[in-house]
Order: structure tokens, then sequence, then C-alpha cells
């Protein structure tokens, strides 16, 4: 197997996953289920938070799963390396147990490894 075709395979896994954790998490979080807002709660941010975050997860799921458009998928990733980091961060600011960092860092190294491994086409090239 080529390098190019192996780094294609680790994108598309990563990518997929990331899509699907990010689209689940922004729905859950547009539907404001309960455990979301204790959580937000409990993490001391307002509830209407959780519309600002589904919307913009959902969007960014959108942008890093179609052709093309480099420009906003590298904002899209920069937007869930941010929200992942903030998610991880809160949760150790406020005492959380451990098992509250999974999610965030699973989604942060999916998005880093998502990016790294991005085929040529999605990846914004400075001339």
């Amino acid at each position: 197997m080529t390098a190019t075709k192996q780094s294609k395979i680790i994108y598309w896994i990563a990518t997929i996953w990331l899509a699907l954790g990010m689209l689940s998490t922004g729905i859950v979080q547009l539907i404001k289920m309960e455990e979301e807002v204790a959580s937000m709660n409990s993490l001391g941010y307002p509830a209407y938070l959780l519309y600002i975050l589904g919307v913009w997860k959902i969007l960014g799921t959108i942008v890093i799963l179609i052709p093309k458009a480099p420009l906003i998928k590298e904002w899209a990733y920069a937007g869930f390396f941010f929200v992942m980091t903030g998610a991880a961060i809160s949760h150790l600011m406020v005492g959380d147990e451990i098992i509250t960092f999974f999610g965030p860092i699973l989604l942060l190294v999916l998005t880093i490894i998502s990016w790294y491994f991005r085929p040529l086409g999605r990846k914004l090239i400075q001339q």
C-alpha cells in the first residue's frame, strides 16, 4: 500500500468518526437534552450557549465533508480545536471526573488527525 493511499484511509476514518461525533453532539446541544443543560450549568455556562455550539458543530461538520473550500475547512478545524480544548479545560477547571475528558479529548485527537492527513485538494496551499 502506498503512503498516499494509507494517508487517505487514515484521513477518512478519522474524518468520518469526527463528523459523527460533532454531528451527534451538535444535535444533542440543539435539542437541549437535560444532561447537556445540566453539564453546561455545572461548568458555569448559560444554556443558550448550547444553540451556538450546536449550530457551529453541524455547520463545521458539513464543511469538513464537502470537497474543496480549503479556507473554510481551516476555519472549521480551528473551531473544532478551540471548542474541544475549551471543553476539556472547562471540565478540568471545575474538577470534573476523568471520564468527562474522554469525549472532548477523543474529538480533539480526531480533529488533529483529520486535519493532518487531509488530501492536497482539501488543504489551504500558500503560494
